[in-house]
């Protein structure tokens, strides 16, 4: 009876161990399987990795491809210089410097985000077993962005000495055409002016001001506030009437039109087309704090962006904790708002086409050294914003501001246009205030979207709108 009861013990624990070993092995495979998939789902993360060494074996390997414009014009090539020195030439040189950005002392703009396709040849074995015979470097595959050299040169030089930022894309496609930040530096001297660029604590050279540059968005998040009013009062909006004495007060807070001017009797849309900071506020207060934050996460702000290149993220909290003093500032843009160029031009985009955004993208295609495409991005649709009828509402709004309001430079052209201004204060000092403007043309079938801020300009209409026509003009080949 002993030994039976022994077996039967021995048994059990044998069969306890088989489970345990069964347990461990399915994880080895599971761990082994997710290995396997990570490394297929991630490769061109895996190989940008600079502790991985396949990285310098293929540039060892491989000359760097060369990034070219939607036009074909070279943006970025490798040369080999008398000394036999591979050296990496900009022919733009400050035009392109953060959207392209470098190569050497890490890397930045497309150079990083297409790293992996630049340091790797699809060329043709035969031309492969050629080089090698010539002892040379096989040739690099080749990337096309989507950026227009024309349009980029008139942001560029229309943003002159200013600090700030400019972003132009296609709304039904999600396409970027120009991209300008600055201050700005010669990438072909990235290696000269490091040192210098780093030691400098103040510095904000090396910012893409458009992904990166955080500002109060001022008027322009009118839209937003715009937007939210119109959705708690679908059918009632339009009677919304206000009578602008140039400032509104709720207690100890005062929120003063633009050098506190008085705008009189207006409606809902008046108010937005005059900008009217009083009026805006009084629909703050009117606004249910809860939903208004629900909005703002359906408007992307305070989430990780779905676009493939560095950025940050726009940043407000509304709900119900919501102070009376913080709601008026957020209303018209203040307070602790903050938004990139990239995200306030997404929304635009989205208004512009009817209500969904397009996800936005630098690079249209990868081909090899014969020409032949080894990767394409077509348009890729991000997620509706709005619905259809809220758009449309919104597009009106901003046709009013062109018509009637503070974009008025925008009006009596060859092409219609619609968009918002902005003069964001940034300092204790209130006649600090940086110059927005956001929109699109024509406004009733949007091809072409601009949003641009001019740091420390003043007024948007007085000098963000006149920006806005020279792009709209070269865009519309005028």
């Amino acid at each position: 009876m002993k030994s039976a009861g022994k077996n039967k013990k021995r048994k059990k624990k044998n069969s306890q161990i088989l489970a345990v070993t069964y347990l461990f092995v399915a994880l080895f495979l599971a761990m082994m399987g997710y290995t396997c998939h990570y490394a297929i789902t991630h490769q061109q993360e895996l190989i940008n990795n600079s502790y991985n060494g396949r990285q310098e074996l293929l540039i060892a390997q491989n000359m760097r491809g060369s990034i070219y414009a939607a036009g074909g014009q070279v943006l970025a090539e490798t040369q080999v210089d008398e000394d036999g020195n591979e050296v990496r030439v900009y022919p733009y040189d400050n035009l392109f410097a953060h959207v392209v950005g470098y190569a050497s002392n890490g890397k930045f703009g497309i150079e990083a985000e297409s790293n992996y396709y630049l340091i790797n040849s699809n060329a043709k074995l035969a031309d492969k077993v050629a080089n090698d015979l010539a002892g040379e470097k096989y040739p690099g595959d080749s990337v096309y962005t989507t950026l227009d050299v024309d349009v980029q040169k008139v942001a560029y030089q229309s943003l002159g000495v200013y600090k700030g930022a400019i972003i132009v894309s296609e709304p039904a496609t999600g396409r970027i055409i120009a991209m300008v930040s600055k201050p700005d530096f010669n990438p072909n001297e990235i290696e000269v002016i490091w040192d210098e660029l780093i030691e400098d604590s103040e510095s904000t050279v090396l910012l893409n001001r458009v992904t990166q540059g955080l500002y109060p968005p001022g008027s322009t998040f009118k839209i937003v506030t715009a937007l939210e009013y119109i959705r708690e009062n679908p059918d009632t909006y339009n009677n919304y009437t206000y009578q602008c004495s140039g400032r509104f007060t709720t207690g100890a807070d005062v929120i003063n039109c633009y050098h506190g001017m008085a705008h009189g009797g207006e409606g809902f849309s008046k108010s937005f087309a005059k900008s009217c900071n009083a009026s805006f506020a009084n629909i703050g207060m009117k606004l249910d704090r809860r939903r208004f934050g629900n909005t703002l996460d359906s408007l992307l702000f305070n989430q990780k962006l779905n676009v493939n290149f560095s950025y940050n993220k726009s940043k407000l909290i509304i709900d119900e904790n919501t102070s009376d003093s913080e709601i008026i500032q957020a209303a018209i843009g203040q307070g602790t708002t903050q938004i990139t160029p990239l995200h306030l031009n997404m929304i635009t985009c989205a208004i512009a086409n009817h209500g969904v955004l397009m996800k936005p993208y630098l690079v249209d295609c990868v081909k090899n050294i014969d020409g032949n495409i080894i990767k394409q991005y077509n348009p890729d649709t991000y997620k509706r914003l709005m619905s259809e009828e809220e758009a449309a509402t919104l597009n009106g709004l901003m046709q009013e501001v062109v018509i009637s309001g503070t974009g008025t430079k925008l009006s009596g052209l060859s092409y219609t246009a619609a968009g918002k201004t902005g003069s964001a204060e940034y300092s204790s000092v209130k006649t600090d205030s940086h110059a927005w403007f956001t929109g699109f043309a024509p406004a009733e079938n949007p091809e072409v979207c601009v949003t641009i801020i001019i740091e420390g300009a003043g007024s948007g209409g007085d000098y963000a709108v006149p920006i806005a026509k020279r792009i709209f003009d070269e865009y519309f080949g005028l």
